[in-house]
Protein backbone atom coordinates (compact mmCIF):
# COMPACT_ATOMS: atom_id res chain seq x y z
CA UNK A 1 0.00 0.00 0.00
CA UNK A 2 1.23 3.52 -0.77
CA UNK A 3 2.38 5.82 2.02
CA UNK A 4 0.54 9.04 2.76
CA UNK A 5 2.42 12.11 1.58
CA UNK A 6 2.34 15.29 3.61
CA UNK A 7 0.34 18.01 1.91
CA UNK A 8 2.67 20.73 3.12
CA UNK A 9 3.88 22.84 0.15
CA UNK A 10 7.50 22.32 -0.80
CA UNK A 11 9.77 25.14 0.36
CA UNK A 12 7.40 26.37 3.04
CA UNK A 13 8.04 26.74 6.74
CA UNK A 14 7.12 23.79 8.93
CA UNK A 15 5.21 26.02 11.33
CA UNK A 16 2.49 26.58 8.76
CA UNK A 17 3.08 30.32 8.55
CA UNK A 18 3.20 30.11 4.76
CA UNK A 19 6.46 32.03 4.50
CA UNK A 20 9.44 30.47 2.75
CA UNK A 21 12.47 29.96 4.96
CA UNK A 22 15.94 30.83 3.76
CA UNK A 23 19.12 31.60 5.61
CA UNK A 24 22.15 33.34 4.17
CA UNK A 25 24.94 30.78 3.86
CA UNK A 26 27.70 33.44 3.90
CA UNK A 27 28.86 35.29 6.99
CA UNK A 28 30.43 38.69 7.50
CA UNK A 29 33.96 37.25 7.43
CA UNK A 30 33.29 35.60 4.09
CA UNK A 31 32.06 38.88 2.62
CA UNK A 32 35.23 40.59 3.81
CA UNK A 33 37.36 37.86 2.24
CA UNK A 34 35.41 38.16 -1.03
CA UNK A 35 36.00 41.93 -0.97
CA UNK A 36 39.72 41.27 -0.48
CA UNK A 37 39.65 38.88 -3.44
CA UNK A 38 37.95 41.52 -5.58
CA UNK A 39 40.67 43.94 -4.47
CA UNK A 40 43.33 41.47 -5.64
CA UNK A 41 41.57 41.19 -9.00
CA UNK A 42 41.40 44.98 -9.34
CA UNK A 43 45.10 45.18 -8.50
CA UNK A 44 45.78 42.63 -11.25
CA UNK A 45 43.92 44.71 -13.81
CA UNK A 46 45.73 47.88 -12.69
CA UNK A 47 49.05 46.07 -13.14
CA UNK A 48 47.88 44.83 -16.52
CA UNK A 49 47.07 48.38 -17.61
CA UNK A 50 50.66 49.54 -16.93
CA UNK A 51 51.68 47.88 -20.18
CA UNK A 52 49.74 50.36 -22.33
CA UNK A 53 52.87 52.31 -23.31
CA UNK A 54 55.43 49.55 -23.81
CA UNK A 55 54.75 45.96 -24.76
CA UNK A 56 57.69 44.62 -22.72
CA UNK A 57 56.65 45.94 -19.31
CA UNK A 58 57.39 43.11 -16.82
CA UNK A 59 54.52 44.11 -14.54
CA UNK A 60 51.98 43.72 -17.33
CA UNK A 61 53.53 40.65 -18.92
CA UNK A 62 54.66 38.59 -15.92
CA UNK A 63 53.14 39.80 -12.66
CA UNK A 64 49.60 40.83 -13.63
CA UNK A 65 48.49 37.43 -14.99
CA UNK A 66 49.74 35.70 -11.84
CA UNK A 67 47.89 38.19 -9.62
CA UNK A 68 44.69 37.74 -11.65
CA UNK A 69 44.89 33.94 -11.43
CA UNK A 70 45.45 34.18 -7.67
CA UNK A 71 42.43 36.44 -7.35
CA UNK A 72 40.06 34.39 -9.50
CA UNK A 73 41.23 30.87 -8.69
CA UNK A 74 42.46 31.14 -5.09
CA UNK A 75 41.11 34.16 -3.21
CA UNK A 76 37.44 34.09 -4.29
CA UNK A 77 36.95 30.28 -3.96
CA UNK A 78 38.77 30.33 -0.60
CA UNK A 79 36.45 33.09 0.61
CA UNK A 80 33.35 31.20 -0.47
CA UNK A 81 34.44 27.93 1.14
CA UNK A 82 35.76 29.50 4.37
CA UNK A 83 33.98 28.17 7.45
CA UNK A 84 35.89 29.94 10.19
CA UNK A 85 36.65 28.68 13.65
CA UNK A 86 34.14 26.51 15.45
CA UNK A 87 32.65 28.05 18.60
CA UNK A 88 33.09 25.81 21.65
Amino acid sequence: MAKNISERPIGRAASGSGKATWTNPLGATQYKLIAAGVGVIILGFVLLSTGMDAWDNPLAVDVAPVVLVLGYCVAIPFAIMWRGGKAK
